[in-house]
């Protein structure tokens, strides 16, 4: 009899979520890219849906499967309610946010704070698994503000563990809470993958993904060698077709696009959608601005698209100016 093949962690590769970036919009053009890496929403304060416009923060395309809804909270009770939603909704894992390190996520109580109530989050964790059937995972720091014990991540992850808490994402960076922005808080703190490595090898039951400053697919298999999944950001939002050949390489499935043109087109009968139904293309396609980076023509294409005065066309109209001033910018290359 054949042996079946081990089934691939839901976690060995997913795009991070990123405030003000990782919309459905977003979403769905790294669905065109990407099958299979696991996506996760913005991160969305319990208060917002629990009193603010449900629909609004939960709707998502059906294509954007599997798809996590990041939680920003800290009372139980609405933590419990929200994942609630996040199952009605049908998302495939509710996530909650123990990194975050902005003054405005602070006074809510929430984000990286939390790691210094890893009791807090235990009977967050509980009672989430206790409203539904979805996966509930935490995505954290190693550290707060200088403290850099390995004691102290150690223990936060045991604490939460014992809750039932199966999946850990982890910040490969320190958060400090004074004295820096949260971009600030992205590059300053240095990154210290062996703490990551150290989690996995002293909790092998779990399930450790690593964030943090992981670029290429070199770099993504390095660290899959050592702990169980990898989380990309910034690249993933700013070079898109870095993911071009993540299906295949790290899923063992074929990649969705075949080149950049396809992608480009697929992209653009998505923002016709959008116009057709009188929503706003541009507010999508800014997710798109860096689909031809490092290629010929790549700033003129991104200057076409981001010209205000285009704005009021119909997107094939400006596509069909992107690509023509793209297109001259790649002759104007080979003639170099």
């Amino acid at each position: 009899m054949a042996m079946s093949a081990p089934a691939v962690s839901p976690w060995r590769l997913s795009v991070a979520p990123m405030m003000d970036w990782t919309d459905a919009h977003c979403r769905y053009l790294h669905r065109l890219i990407t099958r299979h890496a696991l996506l996760y929403t913005e991160m969305v304060t319990t208060g917002a849906l629990i009193h603010g416009d449900q629909g609004r923060h939960l709707d998502f395309n059906a294509e954007e499967h599997p798809v996590a809804l990041q939680l920003g909270g800290s009372e139980p009770q609405d933590l419990a309610a929200c994942a609630k939603l996040a199952e009605r909704w049908g998302y495939d894992e509710v996530n909650l946010n123990c990194g975050c390190p902005s003054e405005r996520v602070q006074k809510g109580a929430f984000g990286a704070c939390l790691m210094n109530e890893p009791q807090l989050v235990a009977d967050g964790v509980k009672a989430m698994r206790d409203a539904t059937t979805l996966p509930v995972t935490v995505k954290h720091r190693i550290g707060i503000d200088k403290n850099e014990s390995y004691d102290f991540v150690r223990d936060f992850v045991g604490t939460v563990a014992a809750a039932g808490c199966e999946v850990f994402i982890v910040h490969a960076r320190n958060a400090w809470l004074q004295g820096l922005s949260p971009k600030e808080n992205r590059e300053i703190p240095p990154l210290r993958y062996e703490i990551v490595a150290q989690l996995k090898r002293d909790f092998p039951q779990l399930t450790i993904a690593i964030n943090g400053g992981l670029k290429t697919p070199d770099e993504i298999a390095a660290q899959l060698a050592v702990v169980d999944g990898v989380m990309v950001g910034r690249e993933a939002y700013h070079e898109p077709w870095s993911m071009a050949q993540w299906d295949s390489r790290f899923f063992g499935q074929p990649d969705p696009a075949a080149d950049r043109e396809q992608v480009e087109a697929q992209w653009l009968g998505y923002l016709d959608r959008l116009h057709a139904a009188g929503r706003s293309w541009p507010h999508a396609m800014r997710h798109a601005l860096g689909l031809w980076n490092g290629t010929p023509g790549a700033r003129r294409w991104r200057q076409v698209w981001s010209d205000h005065r285009l704005k009021g066309l119909p997107p094939r109209e400006v596509a069909a100016q992107a690509t023509a001033a793209r297109l001259g910018g790649l002759v104007a290359a080979q003639g170099a």
